[in-house]
């Protein structure tokens, strides 16, 4: 079989090149991004060196043939060995802010961002917000976009793997938050006993573990430690719920994304009065608690 041809040399067309191939392999998305198109720009940009901001006015740009053969090389990965693109450029987007990424933890995903970008209103008053805890941090994507969102506050980030915090660290530091993010080694609550949080937000893993092995090769390339929490992917959540009201000042909410473990969730703790949130962008399964 002949190798493919080297995309157009634009870059407009090159991307249109490099979705077409894409679609055609039939690949898994929704690691940072949703659908071949977007696939492909963001393979393209980081072979061509383009920044996110250089969008639309890139896509009038020419390709160098060192740049094509770069872009060549890039699909014939994803489509071979079913890398996320996300690991194969290195960076994703989160809430609007840009993330380092590797398979040391998950590709930032969870529609918590979409709450963030709001203040998380009208769940709780942005004003009021001075400490809050992301547990299971991973990237640390949920922890920065909240230092973001809520300048005065400061953020306590933690999680159980020490190669995750490292990644966290990097992307910490790149975005000068060294200050208000505390990165701390942590199995759940442990490593944050006797304080006390405005706001406790989590993207845990939710999925059982049968369920893993089921999941689209791409997601083989993620730590199965930020996926799998038991036999019915509900180890995390126990954890949380066991302890989360002595974690919150009076008026703090908890925030918890539990995917399609949303049902098990409602079953095993019927009488707690889940609010599940609803996204604009798509995505579900997320719950609030009030402290009250």
């Amino acid at each position: 079989m002949a190798a493919p041809l080297l995309p157009p040399v634009e870059t407009g067309p090159a991307i249109a090149w490099a979705a077409a191939r894409l679609r055609r392999a039939a690949l898994s998305y929704g690691h940072g991004t949703d659908n071949p198109q977007d696939e492909a720009a963001a393979l393209v940009f980081h072979a061509a060196g383009w920044a996110h901001a250089d969008a639309p006015a890139a896509y009038q740009w020419l390709l160098s043939d060192a740049v094509r053969e770069r872009i060549a090389a890039l699909l014939a990965r994803r489509i071979k060995e079913r890398i996320p693109s996300a690991y194969l450029t290195g960076v994703t987007w989160f809430a609007g802010h840009e993330m380092k990424v590797d398979p040391r933890v998950l590709v930032p995903r969870s529609p918590i961002a979409e709450l963030i970008e709001t203040e998380f209103r009208p769940f709780i008053d942005p004003s009021r917000v001075h400490r809050i805890l992301d547990i299971g941090t991973g990237s640390g994507c949920i922890a920065i976009a909240c230092a973001h969102a809520f300048p005065q506050a400061v953020v306590d980030a933690v999680d159980i793997s020490p190669a995750a915090l490292e990644v966290a660290a990097a992307n910490v530091a790149a975005h000068g938050l060294e200050t208000r993010v505390s990165l701390q080694r942590s199995d759940v609550f442990s490593g944050v006993i006797g304080r006390q949080y405005d706001m406790i937000v989590s993207n845990p893993p939710y999925v059982p573990i049968a369920d893993v092995e089921a999941l689209p090769p791409e997601y083989a390339h993620e730590p199965a430690l930020g996926l799998a929490s038991g036999a019915d992917g509900l180890n995390a959540v126990r954890a949380i719920l066991a302890d989360w009201r002595q974690y919150l000042t009076p008026g703090g909410i908890l925030v918890v994304e539990v995917g399609d473990s949303a049902a098990a969730v409602e079953h095993t703790w019927p009488q707690l009065p889940f609010i599940w949130l609803e996204f604009e962008r798509g995505g579900g399964g997320v719950f609030l608690l009030t402290m009250e």
